[in-house]
């Protein structure tokens, strides 16, 4: 049987540092593959600054300026070339996982499609969905802390991760709880079968 951990939530959430643990802590070693890995992976001429529409620098990945609820916040927007490296990085993980890998799997479901596909090519009985919270103060702390990133970005979508409407098989909070913490409360977690993406993958059927 070959695992995957799922953790979904904004960025500054302590996703990356929680997979950290995980290896540490995990018997078997486990891949950690992140949206970072990816979006870094990029050419940098894809990657704009507030690109305007149909410019090349809109085509991969475009941080953009925009106001949410009276607030200018940094909302990250993926072009063409953007959504097929994302689509790649979804199947380079099932991939992984038919060749025995088991992965640690570091993203942000910008969109409910991306949940889709990824319930689409990994196996729901080996998938653990994590959601990954943390207030949004503390969040907003930690992003400033961080070099390259753009403050309000993890405002800009501090909900809508988690707003495709479906159950996770685990949701930790890391506002206050060490990353030790919570990693063995997933890895408690893991010791009973996943059930949020069999529970997906039949609602989306239906």
């Amino acid at each position: 049987m070959t695992n995957t951990i799922f953790l979904n939530g904004c960025s500054s959430s302590g996703k990356t540092t929680l997979a950290l643990k995980l290896q540490h802590l995990l018997p078997e070693p486990y891949q950690h593959v992140a949206l970072d890995q990816f979006r870094d992976g990029m050419p940098g001429r894809v990657r704009g600054l507030n690109a305007p529409k149909d410019t090349e620098g809109s085509t991969g990945l475009n941080v953009v300026p925009v106001t949410l609820n009276g607030e200018t916040v940094t909302q990250i927007q993926f072009g063409a070339y953007g959504e097929r490296v994302l689509r790649g990085m979804r199947r380079s993980i099932a991939l992984l996982n038919e060749l025995g890998t088991p992965v640690i799997i570091d993203d942000l479901l910008f969109k409910t499609k991306y949940l889709d596909d990824y319930v689409r090519v990994l196996d729901p009985k080996t998938t653990w969905f994590i959601g990954v919270h943390c207030d949004l103060e503390v969040v907003n702390q930690r992003e400033l802390g961080r070099s390259g990133r753009f403050p309000g970005t993890a405002t800009s979508h501090y909900h809508q991760v988690h707003a495709h409407g479906h159950a996770y098989d685990l949701e930790v909070d890391t506002t206050h709880t060490s990353a030790r913490e919570v990693a063995e409360q997933i890895i408690e977690r893991l010791q009973f079968p996943p059930q949020a993406f069999s529970q997906i993958r039949s609602a989306t059927q239906s």
